[in-house]
């Protein structure tokens, strides 16, 4: 089989800017990713894992601002793939967007697929991963999009920048977890090892094999690119005797600041600078688990890592740190509320002031009967009540030519019977409904949404991904939003801009987006377990009046289900 370089040759195209009267060089850039098995060993065990060109993580996909990117992927494994390039807006382009069976089918096995996009006004670190069954456990890497030639970032210049992908990992098959898992009715087996670049790391129960190491220079400054490509787990990050500088969220720059541990959910990204301020030694890298439900299991294993000065013996003692508590409410919270856009002339924050939809969501677990399962019933996730169904062919296809009988524009605005959310006496009944309902949005109309976590048998942190949009979180809070008191504390200002935000266990976040991207877009749970259960939905946006305001047409290579 041939195995492609990650990185081929970039091909030159030439690409002016009359607005400016200059000249602005654009590239083309080429990549080929092959699905294939590989033999991996961690945790002192050996399994196949999917992986592309047989790395794991992937291979780091590099572009600037304006680029266009052609990704050739070929699906040489016994499973349908789709790749998604989480947090690339995709404008008119939801063809490669890459969610299975809502933006396109998947790619069969032995065929192939070439995602091809631009990537417009937007630079920081996003990733990649497979949008299909679990396989983004193994199937996923950086994708970090550089500022245009010339345009300096908004904080010091680092040293150097360093991508680093956090995960989880399991000795048993993950397809298998997960299969036997909805069989049951009941949750999966956690994950046995959390890893950083791949690696559990030197304190793991399998020590022999190591863990990744961050050569540094002692007196300069370097760029953590930190990804969190967990499959279902929110993770502390902090390095031993060492403060970290927030400048990015989600490929969004921030207000800088400083702090010594950072959260990040799953599907987010943070970057922060590090200064190598010791003269020498190694300090541990620490990713720890945050979960305050006390009800929810997750993996308790902390993933670590070696920032080595160089210099340092291979012989000296690595200096430890201690890791947040799981249930470390206060942390996390005040990490989050210390997260503003930058808000300036060259980066503004436009966030919608006149609000078109004002909508609110509970998000939920639930139950749907099941014959087969030991308790008659399978646990599910829903959004106002409603537990999403995949259909057969992607919804865009179905959107866009008109197919009828794929699904309907009727999804619940609000919720149809609102109760005491996050109170102790739930709904008795806990039975949800099935449908493949999406909520319809006009081209350019602007949408305040209201994720609203509820106690309906467990309040949990979710991390909640839209495709195809930033957008602004201007509120959060714990207990019920409420819409006449709540709204006066929005910050409208500087609040922070994303595609990935956390809905807080027991409480609420409320976001405000500008629908100007028209298709089909997913939003769904990033705990990649609610998603399975069917915590999901998607808008629909039509296409505007403009020239410039309608879905492309599909690429002829687009999978056929």
């Amino acid at each position: 089989m041939e195995m492609v370089s990650w990185i081929k040759a970039l091909l030159l195209v030439a690409c002016f800017s009359w607005l400016f009267l200059a000249p602005a060089e654009c590239l083309e850039r080429h990549y080929k990713f092959n699905v294939v098995l590989k033999k991996t060993s961690r945790l002192c065990s050996t399994k196949p894992i999917v992986t592309i060109n047989g790395k794991y993580p992937g291979p780091t996909i590099y572009a600037r601002e304006d680029d266009t990117v052609l990704v050739k992927v070929v699906n040489h494994v016994k499973y349908n793939v789709s790749i998604h390039w989480h947090g690339i807006r995709q404008l008119r382009n939801g063809w490669a967007d890459g969610p299975a069976y809502i933006t396109q089918c998947p790619i069969q096995p032995g065929q192939q697929y070439v995602y091809n996009f631009t990537v417009t006004g937007q630079r920081g670190t996003l990733w990649w991963h497979a949008h299909i069954l679990w396989l983004r456990a193994t199937v996923y890497g950086a994708l970090v999009v550089l500022p245009k030639l010339g345009v300096p970032y908004p904080f010091p210049t680092p040293k150097k920048e360093v991508v680093v992908i956090l995960g989880e990992w399991w000795k048993s098959d993950v397809e298998a977890v997960i299969n036997e898992a909805l069989k049951s009715g009941a949750a999966p087996n956690v994950s046995d090892a959390h890893t950083i670049n791949g690696y559990p790391g030197p304190l793991s129960l399998c020590s022999s094999q190591g863990g990744y190491k961050l050569p540094v220079l002692p007196g300069h400054t370097y760029l953590l690119r930190i990804i969190n490509a967990a499959l279902n787990d929110e993770l502390f990050f902090k390095v031993a005797n060492h403060k970290l500088t927030v400048v990015e969220v989600d490929a969004v720059y921030t207000k800088p600041f400083e702090t010594t541990t950072i959260l990040i959910a799953p599907g987010q990204t943070t970057n922060v600078l590090l200064t190598a301020d010791r003269s020498t030694g190694k300090y541990l890298v620490a990713a720890s688990p945050f979960m305050d439900s006390p009800t929810v299991a997750v993996d308790n294993k902390t993933a670590t890592a070696t920032l080595h000065y160089r210099g340092s013996l291979a012989s000296t003692s690595t200096i430890l740190t201690v890791s947040p508590p799981q249930n470390a409410t206060r942390l996390a919270t005040k990490f989050t509320k210390s997260l503003r856009s930058l808000n300036s002339v060259t980066y503004p924050a436009k966030v919608p002031l006149k609000i078109d939809h004002s909508l609110m969501f509970t998000v939920s677990l639930g139950l749907q009967t099941c014959a087969s399962c030991a308790n008659g019933n399978r646990v599910v996730a829903d959004l106002n009540n409603v537990t999403f169904v995949m259909p057969k062919i992607s919804l865009l296809q179905a959107h866009v030519f008109n197919i009828s009988g794929v699904f309907t524009d009727d999804f619940p605005g609000n919720p149809l019977m609102p109760y005491n959310y996050t109170g102790a006496q739930q709904p008795t009944n806990m039975l949800t409904k099935k449908g493949t309902r999406l909520y319809r949005l006009a081209y350019n109309s602007t949408v305040q949404l209201v994720l609203q976590d509820t106690g309906m048998i467990a309040p949990e942190n979710h991390p909640v991904h839209l495709h195809g949009f930033n957008f602004f979180e201007v509120g959060r809070g714990l207990g019920n939003f409420n819409p006449k008191t709540d709204p006066k504390r929005f910050n409208l200002i500087d609040p922070v801009e994303r595609n990935t935000v956390g809905v807080p266990s027991g409480g609420w976040t409320a976001i405000r987006f500008r629908a100007d991207n028209p298709g089909v877009w997913f939003m769904h749970c990033h705990l990649e377990l609610h998603t399975t259960w069917g915590l999901k939905m998607a808008f629909v946006v039509d296409n505007g009046k403009g020239p410039n305001e309608s879905v492309l047409p599909p690429p002829s290579d687009l999978p056929k289900c």
